[in-house]
């Protein structure tokens, strides 16, 4: 099996955890390939097997069946971009905080291991996000997992985002920003600005507005089929545009639109993870110690 490992920087106390998953990964004869930045650290942090390929960013992973994620839910969104249209599986490997996209627990990658080696796993596509301007934005990497957003830049006053669904007017949001989130991104920031959480599987849009000056303005669920077009003006010359972890700041004449991606991002799921226990142990929905009996 050929792995692609991608990851970032981790506390000392997870060192023996990564130790052990390149020591199995030896053990099984992968044939490994590593994100230059990340070989290049834990060179110095852990025993690494010989014959490492090393990419980057652009490169194609060819021959490469499954990509580890090490790292946080960020490290899963940024991984995504390296993988793109390629639609080689993810399997994130949690050393981060939360771990919702990132499913695995570091000290459980024997076990992930084994099951990606027996076949163990379902594939979980996921819909991703697009960005189409009439200038460059995001330097090529246009898409994204979770969400797309337009925010005000270093100032208290607040932007007008003017919204239009399919070439028909929508609505004009005068708030601190917008938020464009895909099923899985409705679990983040949309979230946090009082959007609805969505089934991965829904082929759907949730627009959300951040901090909005109207009592009468609230998130809305529209069809992924839709291309949704903005306009954005207010006191300063230029606003943020974010794609997940990624922002950048933008002329108010920059013309800006989002849809559905071509491709999707295809994430590993071992057979014992679902997005309902997910939702219940990560994020404690619906916790009430009256549902402790309920399975």
């Amino acid at each position: 099996m050929k792995i692609a490992i991608l990851g970032k920087p981790f506390s000392d106390n997870i060192q023996p955890f990564i130790q052990t998953l390149f020591d199995e990964l030896q053990r099984r004869k992968a044939q490994l390939c590593m994100v230059e930045h990340f070989e290049l650290y834990l060179k110095n942090t852990i025993n690494l097997p010989t014959g490492i390929e090393t990419f980057r960013r652009g490169d194609r992973l060819e021959g490469v069946d499954v990509v580890l994620s090490i790292g946080g839910d960020g490290t899963l969104l940024d991984t995504v971009t390296y993988v793109g249209e390629q639609q080689i599986p993810i399997l994130g490997i949690n050393t981060g905080r939360l771990g919702f996209l990132a499913t695995i627990p570091y000290d459980s990658v024997n076990i992930a291991l084994d099951a990606l080696y027996k076949g163990h796993y379902t594939l979980d596509d996921r819909a991703l996000i697009r960005v189409d301007s009439d200038q460059e934005v995001f330097k090529g990497i246009n898409f994204g997992l979770n969400e797309f957003s337009v925010q005000k830049r270093d100032t208290s006053s607040m932007i007008v985002v003017h919204t239009y669904i399919d070439g028909e007017y929508l609505n004009s949001y005068w708030a601190d920003g917008l938020v464009v989130a895909t099923p899985t991104g409705s679990t983040g920031y949309s979230l946090s600005c009082g959007g609805p959480l969505v089934l991965p599987q829904t082929n759907n849009f949730v627009i959300s507005p951040v901090c909005p000056h109207n009592l009468n303005v609230r998130p809305m669920i529209v069809s992924d089929r839709s291309v949704i077009s903005f306009e954005v003006e207010g006191r300063s010359s230029s606003y943020l545009a974010a794609l997940d972890s990624r922002s950048t700041p933008v002329d108010m004449n920059v013309q800006l639109a989002v849809r559905r991606e071509a491709f999707v991002a295809r994430l590993v799921k071992l057979h014992h993870v679902n997005f309902l226990s997910t939702l219940r142990s990560k994020l404690n929905w619906g916790l009430d110690k009256r549902n402790s009996s309920i399975k």
